[in-house]
């Protein structure tokens, strides 16, 4: 497999989209890369699929923009480009939650990595021996592929659910730890800030999300695959396109 996909998000405000949108889309061009950059006023969202040495070049180029300096990619490999085209897109939200209160960039709420989380999911209690609850922040069609054992999910369409039914089951998470969840960590990180919000107690999210996860621990404690938004459709845990192809 020769092609290298990366996917990357940050939090941080934009307020020069259209000329950046005009030298990314310039420079994957020259690199030949394929994949989709979303730029908006809370930060870029970032998927690309090229070879090894472009995906070097453009990780080197975003890092230059000091706004960009700590991007951290998750890599998965596969045969072909899992894009047809390269789009650079400017939105209003990177991720559409519809709560502008929320500004991530303002503040994270905690994180868990990955080798953590695995360690209180085999005792099912935190480092303080609270029960851990996963909570799946992702669309319906996407828990279909698969998710954590026991996860709790409101089987939402679109991620401007979440909140309203959130607000229905706060009380679910009284004395416990949740630890909010999603392909790559930018629905969850949005998720947990906002949960705090509205007063859950113990919140964590995901570093890196389910993508990260499988990438340092394999698929512990994970059922299926994980859906992701290309052509592959969908990943088994080790990072490899899953042989059955889930459709939405």
């Amino acid at each position: 497999m020769s092609v290298v996909n990366i996917s990357c998000y940050k939090f941080v405000t934009l307020d020069d989209r259209e000329a950046l949108r005009a030298g990314l889309k310039a420079r994957c061009d020259a690199l030949d890369l394929k994949g989709t950059i979303l730029l908006a006023p809370e930060g870029i969202n970032v998927f690309l699929a090229g070879s090894r040495a472009a995906i070097d070049a453009i990780v080197a180029h975003l890092r230059a923009d000091p706004r960009f300096a700590d991007l951290v990619p998750k890599e998965s490999l596969s045969a072909a480009p899992p894009f047809r085209k390269m789009r650079v897109r400017l939105k209003k939200e990177i991720i559409t939650m519809k709560m502008p209160l929320i500004r991530p960039e303002a503040g994270r709420a905690p994180t868990v990595a990955a080798a953590r989380l695995k360690q209180w999911l085999d005792r099912g209690v935190d480092d303080e021996g609270r029960p851990v609850v996963m909570l799946d922040t992702r669309n319906d069609y996407e828990v279909a592929a698969g998710s954590f054992e026991g996860a709790i999910d409101y089987g939402i369409g679109v991620f401007s659910e979440f909140p309203p039914r959130l607000a229905a089951h706060r009380g679910d998470f009284a004395g416990k730890t949740v630890v909010s969840f999603c392909t790559g960590g930018i629905r969850c990180e949005k998720a947990a800030i906002h949960m705090r919000q509205i007063g859950v107690e113990r919140v964590y999210q995901l570093e890196g999300g389910i993508l990260k996860y499988f990438e340092e621990v394999g698929g512990a404690h994970y059922r299926g695959d994980c859906f992701v938004f290309d052509e592959r459709e969908a990943l088994a845990a080790d990072l490899q396109p899953a042989a059955g192809r889930i459709h939405r």
